[in-house]
Order: C-alpha cells, then sequence, then structure tokens
C-alpha cells in the first residue's frame, strides 16, 4: 500500500484527505496513518495537514523498493520488484530467481553491486549512491535464434529514456552501448537459460552510469556519467520507469513480429555508427568498412571497400570506429 500511497500522491501533486486514502484503499485511518509514518522514516517528506490532508514533498532523490513500484506502470515489464541495497550482480540473483520460477516482467535492482559484470566477463564498476544496476527476467516463447534481438530493443529502450527524461543527445554504438558525446553511459549483458530449441529463461542486466562524477583508470577516456554530460540531476526511480515502459511497447513489437523490422528505422536514427568507418574484430578476420545500419535480425550492415555488404552478428564480434570507441 505504501508505494500505492505514494504514486497517488505524486500524480496529485496536491494536498489529499486521509478519508479519501481510506476509501481509495479500503483501509482503516490508522493503517494510512502507520503507512505515511513509514514512508517519512524512508526519507520521504510528507506534510500532514489538518482538514487539507497529506501532501508529499520532492525534495531529493529517493531509491529503493517503494519508490521503485509506485513509479512503474506497466502492465508486466518491471512488476514485481526486488530492491537491494547491496547485490553482488543482479544478473546472478535474477538468474537465481529465474531457476525458482519467477514470472516474466520480475525486476531486480541494486544501489550497488560487489561483483557487477559487462560482456565477456569484464568487470563493470558499481559505486553506491549513485548509478542503476537492474536485471529484468524474460520467458520468451520464440525459438533461441531470435534471443540476440533483445538486447538492441533494451539498448533502444534506454537511449530514447535517456533522451527523454535527461534531455540529452543519447545513442546507440552497436549493438547495443548506449552513448552521450562518444563516451560510454550505459552497457547491459543478456544471459539465458536454453534447452534445444527452447529458451527457459533470458536475464538482461542493464548498468547506468547516472551520477558517478570519476571512473577506474582503464575506462575512464571512453565512460560518462549522465550528470558529467548534462549537469542534471535525475531520479534513478524515474529513469528506470522510463526504461520499463518503453521496453514493454518494443519488445511486444518484436515479439509480435519476430524480428526488428518494426523498430529499425527508430533504432537507426539513434545509431552512432550509422554513416561512419567501423572496424569489425572478428575472431575469423578483422576488416573495414563503412556502417549502413541493422537489418530485422538486429545484424550490423557494413560496406567494404568494394562495395559488398556483410552483415555483421554481435556475438563475439565488436565493431570499433577506425579512430575511436565510437
Amino acid at each position: 500500500m505504501k508505494s500505492k500511497i505514494l504514486a497517488l500522491l505524486r500524480q496529485r501533486g496536491d494536498y489529499v484527505s486521509g478519508q479519501e486514502l481510506c476509501r481509495y484503499f479500503g483501509v482503516s485511518r490508522t493503517a494510512v496513518w502507520k503507512a505515511i509514518g513509514q514512508l517519512k522514516k524512508e526519507g520521504y517528506r510528507i506534510e500532514a495537514v489538518q482538514n487539507r490532508g497529506y501532501l508529499l514533498v520532492e525534495e531529493r532523490e529517493l531509491f529503493g523498493q517503494h519508490e521503485l513500484e509506485s513509479r512503474i506502470a506497466t502492465k508486466w515489464a518491471g512488476h514485481p520488484v526486488t530492491w537491494y541495497q547491496v547485490l553482488d550482480s543482479t544478473n546472478l540473483q535474477a538468474k537465481l530467481d529465474a531457476e525458482k520460477g519467477a514470472a516474466q516482467g520480475a525486476l531486480v535492482v541494486a544501489d550497488m553491486q560487489t561483483a557487477g559484470r559487462g560482456r565477456r566477463g569484464r568487470a563493470w564498476n558499481s559505486p553506491p549512491g549513485a548509478n542503476i544496476y537492474f536485471s529484468l527476467i524474460l520467458k520468451p516463447e520464440f525459438a533461441p535464434d531470435k534471443a540476440a534481438m533483445i538486447t538492441p530493443v533494451m539498448g533502444l529502450a534506454v537511449a530514447e529514456s535517456i533522451r527523454s527524461t535527461c534531455g540529452l543527445d543519447a545513442g546507440i554504438k552497436w549493438p547495443n552501448d548506449v552513448v552521450i558525446d562518444g563516451k560510454k553511459v550505459c552497457g547491459m549483458l543478456a544471459e539465458m537459460s536454453v534447452e534445444r530449441d527452447f529458451i527457459h529463461y533470458v536475464v538482461i542486466g542493464v548498468g547506468i552510469n547516472v551520477g558517478q562524477q570519476d571512473f577506474p583508470g582503464e575506462i575512464a577516456a571512453t565512460a560518462v556519467s549522465i550528470q558529467q554530460a548534462g549537469g542534471c540531476q535525475v531520479s534513478r526511480a524515474e529513469l528506470v520507469a522510463g526504461i520499463m515502459n518503453k521496453f514493454e511497447e518494443y519488445y511486444e513489437e518484436f515479439s509480435a513480429k519476430g524480428d526488428l523490422s518494426g523498430l529499425t528505422e527508430r533504432y537507426g536514427s539513434l545509431l552512432v555508427n550509422k554513416g561512419r568507418e567501423v572496424r569489425v574484430l572478428d575472431p575469423k578476420g578483422e576488416f573495414q568498412g563503412r556502417a549502413l545500419g541493422i537489418n530485422p535480425r538486429g545484424e550490423l550492415l557494413v560496406e567494404r571497400e568494394d562495395g559488398s555488404v556483410t552483415e555483421v552478428y554481435a556475438g563475439e564480434v565488436s565493431v570499433r570506429g577506425v579512430y575511436g570507441y565510437v
């Protein structure tokens, strides 16, 4: 009920009487009073004025279970939320939850990770109180060969949410790094449990640099946070809610079509590689060319010097700009 009270107070933006809250939630005045008291202990500033009711005064960012639940208004993406102050890895926890039967849409969020990971086992710097770390559980009904298309869907959702929530010119470096001014602000890692032609579950983990000011030496030149890029304060819970909303919409479209044909134009408009010279780091042999965009399978189309076009599948392949990260 605390999350629902928060959502209602935030939606109104004005005083809501205790009597109305009692009617709305079908509980006693005492129950409402206790819930308000607990929210105050969690750090929320809620003013109570006789004959007027309760008013939520949003002064500072709060990030936790009830804040997330009060903001996520999707049908299934982000429900339920499980929030941790400290966790080894949201992906590891989400996989454990999926093995125990967690449903599609279950969201694991942490304020800090002690063993965050990126692609190819790289460590993901995960300090507390600054960034976003979450993993979403999916239970796809499509074949395993389509699973690789989930990360471009999430990359699109994250980039568009940063643009709409923060007003920053976020783009996508193929296949799923989100960048601002040529520096990485978000990375993601998708893992799945599969048996022959059946997917048990997919867990997609996302890490977004929001308020971090310093980065380890090995990534300092290529990493940036939202606050560094725009100097703006942003509610992490609001951004997570925006991502869930857009991801749900785009994932349903992708699932219905069976490919990314309905999203390629939107994705291409944010693809920072598009029209640029890139170096494809393929274990089978590196080559250079000009990135044209993606096809409905999410593969990057690269035009070689001889005019031929190669479809690059993410997998173990990386793409870099000829003169730098992008």
